[in-house]
């Protein structure tokens, strides 16, 4: 019976604190928990849930690591080693009572504060998490950060991180058929490189800036070329490689992103990822997400209106980029291991230097002049709209980005 039982499991009813606080309880070591011998009778403070004052000292309501709600204790400001938590809960402290329009720390905080602090000190852990999960998940250098200082919005339900595009049914990927054989690409090009097989020039200069105008396609190398991953033609495959944070914006728009280190010009900074789908299912979760007010759909119309990226759902952190009628990314087309034509790669690179704390921003409804070459004349515009893609359905949309150019419609 036992031998049949082998790789059986069943699902625990019980959270991680919960079992914990059994582990200590009952004086059990567990590794996976962190409960060892040397530890088993140490107390973590979690977070901070109320604070009162006497005439003899400060006291703070602890909720323990661990331990459930109901072995919350009173313990003095002395017992206590955790000064950024501290921190932390005084700050929240004095946002609320700067609220209520009151200067000093009252003697015992009102039953409503407390519970403020204590909704206040879940979402930071809930951040965290959802914090941690990005970047566990990411693939590429630059960290993300989360942060909520305006409300008590959480985590995004319903929204899962990728680095790619996630192809849709009865949708193919054509990969690269040939690779350049160009020992240094930028100085001495073999027949104009990868650039040069679609009749088009070297997209970036030494440093990885691109010098195309809006417009002009990106070509970079592929995994079938002889240059090696230092190759100055690519860039966009690397990944984002700054700190990025997203954080809550305080104007009712929701979501944004803004950069933790400094963007120089025309510097690549990610790619807009999501599914890839038709058209027609475009049109059909547009109206969907019309009534909803998103904006996540991104038409994919550089030779023909085909096919539409569906950031909804499936996303990385451009996801959370908001709109700007005068915005400081611009977007590119770039074609890696993929040729067709109906299916780039969307790259935002930065249009001006963009300094450290700044919001990052892209204009929803782009539009870019056509590009004349002597093989080709296509259309480059672009379009991100949560709503129908016929333009004679579309609703009007008001504008929030607040730039002096505001055009005060998104459509």
């Amino acid at each position: 019976m036992a031998e049949n039982l082998k790789g059986c499991s069943v699902p625990c009813k019980m959270s991680w604190d919960e079992l914990e606080a059994l582990c200590r309880s009952e004086k059990l070591y567990c590794k996976r928990l962190g409960v060892n011998r040397a530890n088993v009778n140490e107390y973590e403070v979690e977070f901070l849930c109320d604070y009162k004052k006497t005439k003899e000292e400060e006291l703070y309501l602890v909720k323990w690591k661990g331990f459930p709600e109901s072995d919350n204790t009173w313990e003095p400001k002395k017992n206590l080693k955790c000064p950024k938590l501290m921190k932390m809960f005084h700050l929240d402290l004095d946002q609320e009572l700067k609220r209520h329009k009151r200067r000093c720390i009252p003697k015992k905080l009102d039953k409503e504060v407390a519970s403020l602090l204590v909704q206040k000190a879940k979402l930071r852990q809930s951040l965290q998490r959802w914090e941690d999960h990005l970047n566990q998940t990411r693939n590429h250098p630059g960290r993300i950060y989360v942060t909520n200082d305006v409300d008590l919005e959480g985590p995004p339900k319903g929204f899962t991180y990728i680095n790619n595009y996630k192809v849709g049914p009865g949708i193919v990927l054509n990969e690269m058929a040939l690779g350049c054989e160009c020992k240094s690409c930028l100085e001495r090009p073999v027949n104009g490189c990868c650039p040069g097989a679609s009749l088009h020039r070297m997209a970036y200069n030494e440093r990885g800036q691109v010098r195309l105008r809006p417009g002009q396609p990106i070509y970079e190398c592929n995994s079938r070329c002889s240059c090696g991953p230092d190759c100055p033609n690519r860039v966009v495959q690397k990944g984002i490689q700054f700190d990025l944070c997203i954080f809550k914006t305080g104007n009712g728009r929701g979501w944004g992103v803004r950069t933790l280190q400094h963007i120089k010009k025309n510097t690549f900074v990610m790619e807009y990822v999501g599914e890839i789908i038709t058209t027609d299912e475009a049109e059909r979760r547009g109206h969907f997400y019309d009534c909803q007010g998103s904006t996540y759909l991104f038409d994919l119309d550089y030779v023909e209106d085909v096919y539409t990226v569906d950031a909804a759902h499936l996303g990385n952190i451009s996801h959370f980029v908001n709109h700007s009628c005068n915005p400081n990314l611009q977007v590119f087309n770039v074609f890696i291991d993929n040729i067709d034509e109906r299916l780039p790669r969307i790259a935002l690179f930065s249009t001006r230097s963009i300094r450290a704390g700044e919001e990052l921003t892209f204009d929803y409804k782009i539009q870019i002049d056509p590009v004349d070459t002597e093989s080709t004349k296509m259309d480059s515009s672009f379009s991100l709209a949560g709503l129908p893609t016929s333009p004679k359905k579309r609703i009007r949309v008001e504008c929030r980005c607040g730039s002096e150019s505001c055009r005060k419609y998104l459509f």
